[in-house]
């Protein structure tokens, strides 16, 4: 666990460097999903980065594809694609883009157009029950996210045709780009409204690894049932001036701010 936290940090450090290089970036949702990402890359799912097409393998949609610069400096530093390449990120021509892309290795479908990633995630899910590979789909999606109406249409589908080897996760910072998710349009409670699509749901604190790997490790967590994990999470996790700001959704730091984060993220590092 002590590796995958370090792992998390370095990830966050990049992540920031390549929004500040590219002079654009959702910074705020980015942090708060790089513990989960870490966990679901380095821990749970049955992937190999030197084969990112092989069958039977899980399969991963970053349905908050505006937090892409969390997603790539994992993709990266899992393997599917070198530092080098990561590093043009904000570059003319570069394959990696605003928002997750089939021209990454790794990245399984493109995404950003938010509420459509569980739809995704159901398709995928379905096919490999009725094929019989035996792979699972994660779906990671935003908590403001859950507004959009083919969310629910999703969900009852998944309900319906009992995808327990669905697994969807709320990164649930409680912020998206205009405020509060329950000022700007409320969505709780959650729980109960996946309950009622035949849901198993469960809570976790989406910062601490240990928690994260164990719950998601037990999924499907009812027999016939997909699951869905609500990750309470911290928007700008990591950063103290960033943490729990709605203004942080889609904002690049200054010089003195990335340098003062980069001071935090090192004392991190080394345990202080």
């Amino acid at each position: 666990m002590k590796e995958l936290e370090q792992i998390a940090i370095e990830v966050r450090k990049k992540l920031l460097q390549n929004i500040v290089k590219a002079g654009g970036g959702h910074t705020g949702g980015s942090m708060s999903s790089v513990d989960i990402l870490v966990a679901l890359y380095f821990e749970v799912m049955n992937i190999d980065p030197e084969n990112p097409d092989k069958k039977g393998r899980d399969r991963f949609i970053m349905s908050k594809g505006h937090s892409v610069e969390s997603y790539q400096a994992v993709l990266s530093r899992r393997g599917f694609f070198s530092e080098e390449v990561l590093d043009t990120y904000g570059d003319f021509d570069s394959i990696l883009a605003g928002h997750p892309t089939r021209k990454v290795p790794g990245v399984e479908v493109n995404s950003g157009a938010l509420g459509h990633g569980l739809s995704v995630g159901v398709g995928m899910a379905l096919a490999a029950k009725r094929s019989g590979t035996g792979c699972r789909a994660f779906v990671l999606m935003g908590d403001g996210e859950q507004g959009e109406g083919s969310i629910m249409e999703a969900a009852a589908a998944a309900g319906h045709y009992h995808l327990d080897n669905l697994i969807a996760i709320i990164d649930r910072n409680g912020l998206q780009i205009s405020g509060k998710t329950e000022e700007v349009l409320s969505i709780e409670n959650l729980e109960a409204k996946y309950q009622a699509c035949n849901w198993s749901v469960r809570y976790c604190n989406g910062h601490d690894m240990n928690e994260l790997t164990t719950t998601l490790k037990d999924a499907p967590f009812e027999q016939g049932k997909p699951s869905l994990l609500i990750a309470h999470t911290v928007k700008g996790k990591g950063v103290s001036f960033m943490e729990n700001i709605a203004a942080w959704h889609h904002k690049v730091p200054s010089t003195e701010q990335y340098q003062q984060a980069m001071e935090e993220l090192n004392l991190k590092l080394e345990g202080k």
